[in-house]
């Protein structure tokens, strides 16, 4: 019984997305799919305060329900709920029938939940490829338009070939260890010759390696500008927030379970990879003149951020990445928000021109983007602002003195591209520009961005009940 209440929100979301198959096949009616999404994300997150009451639960050996899982989960519904809203308008405007979006929408929800509360590698893949395979068939949604296609193949293939470098790392690690769970993993460890053995640093190296490619780190981020450009812009803010919060998050889990800061080889590699991710995706986000390119490579600079307080490690680390990953989660979808609302299947609003003179035509949506800009260079009295404060502490407290310094040229560095944003959204617009906006805004679409926008000023101003409640969640990884 204990079980079947700890796997309430899983088994919830499942039944959903049956469901919702049932009712397209039966049902061709976009708002009804849209209902039928919602309804079961909805009562998801109402199953979660009821599975607390039985964390911390191990379903052995594959899944661990605890109050992090539980948290990260809770995120990811809430993400999968404002990207549903904000598709429902853009979606109206496709030529294809659109109901199948939201069954993708749910099952790649459903792959990036198990992966919040994987404890073992096999859960680990399986929840990768359902978050994975969804996202190929939601990347090329808008099958007659060549640049979603093109996002999809791309995508396909790379992901294909970062899921082939993560299998064989595992198997290194299985037949070096003889064990797939985190947990045993972490006690054989405690044996340093195994930690030193070449088979295991070689298995670790690869499944890196292959979580790499899914959060866009240097070296592996050559197909994150491109498939953004490409791709749906609500497809885009649900990769940018849900795929890659999920699989950070089980990262951060594995890295915590195998006590990944007592192992000089993994740390070195993390901070390598965190400065150049830092550095090489700001400088190339200087150089670019489209939006979703912009915030392309602007993500990358983010996971740097991100794993420059993982490599800091302890309860302030853990802290600082789960607050960053809910401002990162609020200021993206309300940045890629705004891109949906302006856009359409045949016209993605994506060049900086098509944002100039924004202000002028759309004073709510300027200043909503302006805000979530604000929010992603970290500016002051904004929740990206406290949320970077907290990584510049965890590295200051773990004397990471090296990656702070690249932390504030990369936050420099990052200030001038979204000014340069800003700066096209407050310019007079012209009259070629004023012809192309929307005359209306759709009603979803503006519920989504209104409940971010609220968000993103309570947390910015008010963090403290935010700050605590994280802290509770933190502890109970450690």
């Amino acid at each position: 019984m204990t079980d079947f209440i700890a796997l309430l929100p899983w088994l919830t979301l499942t039944l959903g997305s049956l469901t919702l198959t049932l009712v397209v096949a039966f049902y061709r009616q976009h708002r009804l799919a849209l209902v039928a999404t919602m309804i079961p994300l909805l009562l998801c997150l109402m199953m979660i305060p009821i599975a607390a009451g039985v964390t911390p639960h191990q379903l052995p050996p594959l899944l661990i329900i605890d109050q992090y899982a539980l948290f990260y989960t809770g995120l990811i519904l809430v993400a999968a709920l404002a990207v549903a809203l904000l598709a429902y308008s853009y979606l109206q405007g496709l030529e294809d029938q659109p109901e199948e979006f939201y069954m993708l929408l749910l099952l790649a929800t459903l792959g990036a939940t198990i992966l919040a509360a994987s404890n073992h590698f096999i859960s680990l893949f399986l929840g990768l490829e359902i978050l994975s395979v969804s996202l190929f068939a939601l990347l090329a949604y808008p099958r007659h338009l060549r640049p979603s296609l093109e996002a999809g193949v791309k995508y396909l293939i790379l992901s294909g070939a970062s899921s082939a470098v993560l299998l064989f790392g595992i198997a290194l690690i299985y037949a070096e260890l003889g064990t797939l769970e985190f947990g045993r993993l972490s006690a054989l460890l405690n044996h340093g010759e195994i930690s030193s053995n070449v088979f295991f640093l070689a298995g670790l190296a690869f499944i890196i390696g292959g979580l790499s490619f899914k959060l866009s780190w240097v070296p592996f981020h050559l197909w994150t500008p491109d498939v953004y450009q490409g791709a749906p812009a609500p497809v885009i803010a649900f990769l940018t927030t849900v795929s890659k919060g999920a699989v950070f998050a089980l990262l951060l889990r594995f890295f915590i379970q195998v006590e990944g800061g007592n192992h000089p080889p993994l740390t070195v590699m993390f901070s390598l990879i965190a400065l150049f991710s830092i550095l090489v995706g700001n400088l190339l986000a200087l150089l670019q003149n489209n939006i979703k390119r912009i915030l392309a490579y602007s993500s990358i600079a983010h996971l740097g951020y991100l794993l420059v307080a993982l490599v800091a490690s302890g309860s302030l680390g853990v802290e600082a990445i789960t607050f960053y990953w809910v401002v990162y989660f609020v200021t993206n979808l309300g940045a890629f928000g705004v891109v949906t609302v302006l856009s359409s299947p045949a016209q993605e609003k994506q060049n900086l021109e098509d944002y100039q003179g924004l202000f002028w035509r759309r004073p709510v949506l300027a200043g909503m983007f302006t805000f979530t800009l604000l929010s992603l260079a970290g500016i002051p009295l904004t929740a990206g602002f406290i949320g970077k404060f907290y990584i510049f502490t965890a590295s200051v407290e773990a004397a990471l003195w090296p990656l702070l310094l690249t932390l504030i040229i990369g936050s420099t560095l990052g200030l001038f591209y979204y000014l340069r944003i800003i700066i096209a959204l407050y310019r007079l617009p012209t009259a070629e520009i004023e012809r192309v906006y929307p005359s209306t805004l759709p009603l979803t679409g503006s519920l989504a961005l209104a409940l971010l926008a609220l968000l993103l000023v309570w947390w910015g101003v008010y963090p403290g009940p935010l700050m605590q409640f994280i802290q509770t969640v933190a502890m109970t990884l450690l």
